[in-house]
């Protein structure tokens, strides 16, 4: 069985990979899925350079990672985080982070998906212009339920016509 080295020296087994492949996933943070499954970080890198299956499993999590990270991303943007949790006070909208990892590591993780899709670069832009669309759909719906309609004409704005 073949085993690495934690951070402070120690053989670690095998069945570090599960744990740091669950907190990859939840965190999307090498680092602290390498400290949470006691191994060093180094020998993680490594590993996914000879490893297929592991890298393919590394990628797998960091997409979760991703996907659950901007969908705290966009409760954030719509509802905010509460400074003082269980009041109705001042909410805070600190999402400088997050833009920073999503920003980093997308491009990435948006090729690996498409290479597993088997999606070539017109399938993808395809995608891509379905989503604008809806999303430019949407934005026609809200700016038109936002625009105060106008008031229908009664007698007195017809003047003298008789």
């Amino acid at each position: 069985m073949a085993q690495g080295r934690s951070p402070n020296g120690e053989r670690v087994a095998e069945d570090w990979r599960t744990k740091f492949l669950e907190t990859l996933s939840r965190t999307s943070n090498v680092s602290a899925a390498a400290r949470a499954a006691k191994i060093d970080a180094s020998h993680v890198y490594r590993i996914r350079r000879t490893d297929p299956a592991f890298a393919s499993a590394w990628f797998d999590a960091l997409c979760d990672g991703y996907d659950m990270l901007e969908m705290e991303l966009l409760r954030r943007l719509r509802l905010g985080d509460c400074e003082n949790p269980g009041t109705k006070r001042k909410r805070k909208y600190d999402n400088a982070t997050s833009f920073r990892l999503l920003t980093a590591h997308r491009d990435s993780v948006s090729r690996m998906r498409a290479s597993q899709q088997h999606m070539n670069e017109e399938d993808i832009i395809a995608s891509i212009n379905a989503k604008l669309d809806l999303m430019r759909e949407r934005m026609r719906e809200a700016a038109t339920a936002d625009t105060p309609a106008l008031p229908a004409p009664d007698e007195t704005d017809r003047g003298n016509e008789a």
